[in-house]
């Protein structure tokens, strides 16, 4: 049985550098591709990517729901098998798009890895599965989080070694029951740390969790501004910027 002060020493290598936002992308290198995740391990930073189900429940390295903004191709992800997705291209690149185990035996452990598996229904357990199977014998800094809360309680259950993040916005949330959905989606996934929305620093309760001892990171981090709001009320960014490497 893991110990806090193991699980505190892991989270403490997972937080120990900025986290490059989808990779260290920008002109001429696609957003969660292998070249922006190269770039980010040769700037000495971790990594954020994104996940999401194929067809056939393969964690596939990729943000957005549909294919159009970020692929040469058209439709829903979830709706093309693994192998249908791993052909299309990446706009203005020549790679596919990747799956988890791949990009996870590219970094090999060389940076933190944040891990968001995007699900946003209750339709969690085959995502969550193929997530962890990746995972198996990864040995690397690594953390799995999501704006679910349920994600985090499938892996508290399951796996529960793994580290676990909660995603959080207050965008829309503000008030009373704002403050109480955050402490239930908390309460809910068990997290170990939180990756919070730049714009709602400074906040009360990302503050109130820092004091608990619960790391904070935040996204996504562009300007000077963001720069000195993270530094002030968070642990670590993770930020889209190409200078701030």
């Amino acid at each position: 049985m893991q110990s806090s002060r193991s699980r505190r020493a892991e989270l403490d290598r997972l937080g120990a550098v900025p986290f490059a936002h989808r990779g260290l992308h920008g002109p001429g290198i696609a957003e969660n591709s292998r070249a922006a995740f190269l770039a980010a391990i040769e700037a000495g930073h971790g990594i954020e990517l994104d996940v999401q189900a194929s067809a056939d429940g393969e964690a596939m390295v990729f943000h957005d729901y549909t294919l159009e903004r970020l692929a040469e191709g058209e439709g829903t992800v979830a709706r093309r098998s693994s192998a249908q997705l791993r052909a299309i291209r990446l706009k203005d690149s020549e790679e596919t798009i990747p799956t988890l185990p791949e990009i996870l035996a590219l970094v090999a452990g060389r940076r933190p890895v944040l891990v968001e598996v995007k699900s946003p229904d209750r339709h969690i357990a085959g995502l969550c599965l193929a997530v962890f199977r990746a995972l198996e014998g990864y040995r690397g800094p690594l953390g799995v989080m999501s704006f679910n809360p349920a994600v985090g309680r499938w892996f508290a259950r399951n796996a529960p070694l793994v580290l676990r993040g909660l995603v959080v916005t207050e965008s829309d949330r503000r008030g009373a029951r704002g403050r109480i959905e955050r402490h239930l989606a908390l309460w809910i996934a068990k997290s170990d740390f939180l990756a919070y929305d730049i714009r709602d620093l400074p906040s009360r309760f990302a503050s109130a969790q820092r004091r608990r001892g619960i790391p904070v990171f935040t996204w996504t981090v562009r300007t000077q501004a963001d720069r000195a709001a993270a530094a002030l009320h968070a642990d670590q960014p993770i930020y889209e910027a190409a200078d701030q490497a």
